[in-house]
């Protein structure tokens, strides 16, 4: 497996590998309402352009030059440090185990040679082995909160029903 950067001849794999990885994600995924599946793909092309100039996402490429995988990672200042922030990894659904592992360890690379020393990701299963690998520390949980519509059919597990819920449907804070 080779891990290397992207760049727009590989864009239409991208965003073909991104259809593939969700749909094994979610068999249901096609019968989504299209916000929703819209809201779940990574690979627009404003969003390709940027983390094409992020320089901390990368591909993996297997033997026959097809796309196993991509992570899409970018730096965040925090005020007081820069930190690389890792929206994304992409896994096609016949991809080798290692292909996570090769990815986040591309990520973490990246960020060292460019003097920032920490990684934020989500630890989703298909980054929990290679958080082990990279020796990350884990220190909560990362979530999403959904606004609008897209709260009712966005993926993962949903946490319970809380006073945003209804203060957002009372119009209050």
């Amino acid at each position: 497996m080779r891990y290397r950067t992207f760049a727009e001849p590989d864009y239409d794999a991208l965003a073909a590998l991104d259809l593939a990885a969700r749909r094994h994600a979610d068999p249901r995924f096609d019968a989504l309402p299209d916000r929703e599946r819209e809201g779940r793909l990574s690979t627009s092309l404003p969003a390709l352009k940027f983390y094409e100039r992020s320089e901390h996402s990368f591909v993996a490429q297997d033997d026959a030059g097809g796309l196993a995988g991509a992570i899409f990672a970018q730096h965040v200042w925090q005020g007081d440090r820069p930190i690389v922030l890792v929206r994304t990894v992409l896994l096609s659904p016949d991809a080798p185990p290692e292909t996570a592992a090769g990815l986040l360890h591309a990520a973490v690379k990246s960020a060292y040679d460019t003097a920032v020393y920490e990684v934020h990701f989500p630890v989703t299963p298909a980054l929990e082995r290679a958080a082990g690998e990279e020796e990350a520390h884990v220190t909560g949980r990362y979530a999403v909160r959904h606004l609008g519509t897209r709260a009712q059919t966005a993926p993962g597990e949903r946490l319970g029903v809380g006073k945003s819920a209804a203060a957002g449907a009372e119009g209050g804070a």
